[in-house]
């Protein structure tokens, strides 16, 4: 399963949600606000980092260049682009967003 992620960590609790609900082998893919919480130093890296270990984390690249922060992407968050985006919805069988 694909869940996207739109909120900031910082303004909602989307991002932990979603986290502790994905189940092992999911894919989590952060867009707009929500890709603060794949940056170091943001206040969702160390629940990132540990959902990393059942979770495959992408986040929308032009998303994190738009807000100054492609320079400081965890390690091991994957970067997509539109296309990439793209393909992940298009190889799920089923996608959930989180509000």
């Amino acid at each position: 399963m694909l869940h996207i992620v739109n909120k900031s960590p910082t303004e909602r609790n989307s991002v932990e949600s979603c986290l502790a609900h994905a189940t092992k082998g999911s894919k989590v893919l952060l867009i707009e606000d929500a890709v603060y919480a794949a940056t170091k130093g943001g206040a969702a890296e160390a629940k990132v980092k540990s959902a990393m270990a059942d979770l495959t984390i992408y986040a929308l690249q032009p998303d994190l260049a738009a807000r100054g922060m492609a320079d400081r992407v965890i390690d091991g968050v994957n970067l997509v682009d539109y296309g990439g985006f793209v393909d992940l919805v298009a190889e799920q069988t089923n996608c959930q967003s989180w509000l």
